[in-house]
């Protein structure tokens, strides 16, 4: 499923190019995961996440995406999310901090608890990360709450212009 609405994204982008929902310096941004240590490890935990992220970064800052990924009791787990990223002073726009929050579905069953709030299987979550970028290639180390942290990578397509 997770293919097939990346690919609907992907075919729609230029529609809304087109109507001008984009501006000069945005751009949509495709991550997955590389590597992931929980802080306190468990034999229930996986550290594969399996992640698939479409952000679209627009050029004032803020961020808007979708992650479909397995947490880390290998569920499916989707988190649907905005927020802000900042360069970090004198990195030449090279680094940034960027902050997120939206809504994480996912977590069931005898993992229902693993997460705050999450009774009616949709939980609030809020994730910070510390990124790097070169041209189009980006990665960026993910804190999850108090439970461990990913490092992703990714490509940024440029959309409605150039910086």
């Amino acid at each position: 499923m997770h293919r097939y609405l990346l690919v609907i994204l992907l075919a729609l982008a230029p529609l809304a190019v087109n109507a001008g929902v984009f501006e000069k310096g945005d751009a949509i941004f495709l991550q997955t995961s590389l590597w992931t240590v929980h802080f306190r490890p468990s034999e229930d935990h996986i550290n594969n996440q399996r992640l698939l992220n479409a952000e679209l970064d627009k050029a004032s800052g803020w961020v808007f995406g979708f992650a479909y990924f397995h947490n880390s009791f290998n569920q499916a787990s989707q988190y649907l999310y905005a927020g802000h990223s900042w360069t970090i002073p004198k990195t030449r726009e090279w680094a940034y901090f960027k902050l997120t929050g939206g809504l994480l579905h996912g977590y069931k069953g005898e993992h229902q608890d693993a997460i705050p709030f999450n009774n009616s299987g949709i939980a609030p979550a809020i994730l910070p990360s510390i990124g790097v970028k070169y041209k189009r290639f980006q990665s960026e180390l993910m804190l999850f709450g108090t439970a461990g942290m990913m490092l992703s990578i990714g490509f940024n397509f440029p959309i409605g212009g150039s910086k």
